[in-house]
């Protein structure tokens, strides 16, 4: 590194970094920290790159966990990075891209060996290598700064606080990404992490007064989508007394970037989402749930989680409760098009679901949408898809469905919208059909699939409850949804009779005659009617038959049914399934981040 340019390759052999991780301490004030900031760094397009740079680093921070116990310069290089962020925001304004470029890569630097140090080190070992001064070998002082916390402090401030302009752009997704770093740790344990220092300084101290704000704006990066500046925004006016260098070096940098970026990233899993047009939109859904997934510390609850489940609609002008603490406003109608356009991916469909079940300002919006479609359609095309989409994904989108069916104005609206041309419905030609209908069809190809395949107890369950919800208001269904109702009904009928009659071999003894199951007496009712009628009757007369036998019906013969409505639960202790399933995405879908597969002991790496 240094104003030369670089390969990954050659990173272990660069006599900066040599110098940084050496046995020599280096003054904050050294000019040496502005040639290491000023490097020509082509940025990593593929995970092979990504590992290549993992590979680098190691052999640096190996060297450099050896030294800086004498040398503090990890406290250096983190002090520089502190005081440049304190300017960061009227260099924003004034247009200052050398010194954000500058500060990016001393970012850039730091994430870079806190990623290995976080997975080399226990977490007391590396609060001790933030805290070493240069008085003696291996001494520290007990009331020194708390640099790791002021550093994780100081990126949240970066987040929240720095203007997005095409020239931040690339440092505000650096600080995310940092952010999702410094809280990897879970990672490399097997067990679910309830006690962190990472948490410690998240939940309280000098983080905790910006939940909210932090809360906010990353659910605004992601609902505004915004993408990174094209090639060229930060390439620097050509200047005769050496500009030209820094002219290669950040046209290299921005095209580097730019390639990541429009390539759906450089993640730690080829081909893991669709193409991503906005890694800041990304990173920050990513880190979004990590901090509202954060399990509650002693005594503490999590502050994120709290935010994200108390906030309001801009448009609502009621008081906010004192007991509700880190709430705030957002506008709705930006929130419900954002999830509507991104369920593509699991993170979206996973924030779908935590707003559904825990935001009650969210969840009564939604349900008062009366383009309720432009949400239902996406979450059907995944169960639609379910060979090609990995299971909790599914599980998510079919948990959504429930809560969404709890809700009777839910259940009768859909049937009011119809839909025509539905293409990714293979099956059938549908040209026309209600929301209602459809959503019936793919529930219970849903079921069937899993009663063929996966023979998952929870997914059949979930989708017989979605059904069950819907039943008492079904209305004018498409002559094919009722079709596989009936099929489905078929195929229930036999399981459940053979499991009766397996039940009823293995008793001993005679039945006695209060034993026999009667006929059921509506079935036999109509049955009569529908005989006496004569063969080869046409589809208007059998349902005219029906109608007629309806008024006819003794009612004191028919049983009366409770109405049951069933409610999605959530397991005790969900952080034992959604934890790892939020760091798989990380895992999958962070730009710019790679974790050795190996390395990774919180959950077993599959070909989901």
């Amino acid at each position: 590194m240094g104003s030369n340019s670089s390969k990954i390759s050659d990173l272990p052999k660069n006599e900066y970094l040599k110098k940084l991780s050496g046995p020599e301490s280096i003054s904050e004030n050294d000019p040496f920290w502005n040639q290491l900031f000023s490097f020509s760094f082509p940025a990593p397009t593929s995970s092979s790159e990504l590992k290549l740079l993992e590979e680098a680093t190691i052999s640096v921070c190996k060297s450099l966990v050896e030294n800086n116990p004498r040398t503090g310069n990890l406290a250096a290089l983190t002090k520089v990075f502190l005081s440049r962020t304190r300017e960061l925001r009227l260099s924003a304004e004034c247009q200052n891209h050398i010194f954000i470029w500058q500060t990016h890569n001393a970012l850039f630097i730091i994430c870079c060996l806190l990623k290995v140090f976080i997975r080399e080190l226990s977490e007391e070992e590396l609060q001790l290598h933030f805290t070493y001064e240069e008085k003696s070998p291996g001494s520290y002082s007990s009331d020194s700064e708390d640099l790791l916390e002021e550093l994780l402090c100081s990126l949240v401030q970066l987040i929240t606080d720095t203007p997005l302009l095409d020239i931040t752009y690339e440092i505000a997704v650096e600080a995310i990404s940092a952010m999702v770093v410094f809280l990897s740790c879970q990672l490399f344990h097997k067990e679910v992490l309830r006690q962190s220092i990472s948490h410690k300084y998240l939940m309280q101290g000098p983080c905790l007064p910006y939940t909210s704000k932090l809360v906010k704006t990353l659910l605004y990066n992601f609902i505004r989508q915004e993408k990174p500046p094209p090639p060229g925004t930060h390439v620097f006016p050509q200047q005769s007394d050496g500009g030209g260098l820094l002219y290669g070096l950040a046209s290299g940098v921005a095209t580097g970037l730019w390639t990541v970026f429009t390539l759906g990233g450089a993640g730690s899993k080829a081909a893991a989402s669709p193409e991503l047009t906005s890694p800041l939109a990304n990173q920050s859904l990513l880190l979004l749930l990590v901090l509202v997934n954060l399990t509650d510390a002693p005594d503490i609850p999590n502050p994120y989680r709290q935010a994200v489940s108390s906030f309001k609609n801009t448009q609502d002008s009621s008081p906010f409760p004192s007991s509700i603490p880190h709430t705030f406003q957002i506008n709705f109608n930006s929130l419900y098009t954002a999830l509507c356009e991104q369920q593509t991916s699991d993170q979206a469909t996973l924030l779908l679901y935590t707003l559904l079940h825990q935001n009650s300002n969210v969840r009564t919006y939604v349900l008062a949408r009366t383009d309720m479609e432009n949400l239902v359609l996406p979450i059907l095309e995944i169960l639609y898809h379910v060979e090609e989409r990995n299971s909790h994904h599914v599980y998510m989108a079919l948990i959504i469905l429930l809560i969404l069916t709890e809700d009777d104005g839910f259940n009768r609206s859909i049937h009011e919208v119809i839909l025509r041309n539905i293409t990714w419905y293979s099956e059938r030609v549908l040209t026309e059909i209600s929301l209602g209908s459809l959503l019936i069809l793919v529930v219970i190809r849903t079921i069937q699939y899993n009663m063929t395949r996966t023979r998952d107890k929870y997914l059949h369950t979930n989708c017989l409850a979605a059904l069950a919800n819907m039943s008492a208001q079904f209305r004018s269904l498409h002559q094919y949804a009722a079709q596989r109702i009936i099929s489905l009904f078929s195929l229930l009928s036999k399981k459940h009779n053979k499991v009766l009659e397996q039940a009823t071999q293995s008793l001993r003894g005679p039945l006695s005659s209060s034993d026999v199951p009667l006929p059921d007496y509506v079935i036999s009712f109509f049955s009569s009617r529908l005989l006496q009628a004569g063969a080869e009757l046409s589809v208007e007369r059998v349902l005219e038959i029906i109608k007629q036998g309806v008024v006819a019906l003794p009612k004191d013969r028919l049983k009366k049914f409770p109405e049951l409505k069933f409610k999605y639960v959530e397991e005790e202790q969900p952080e034992e399934f959604f934890i790892p399933y939020v760091w798989s995405l990380v895992y999958n879908s962070a730009v710019g981040l790679y974790w050795n597969p190996q390395d990774i002991q919180l959950f077993a790496m599959d070909s989901d």
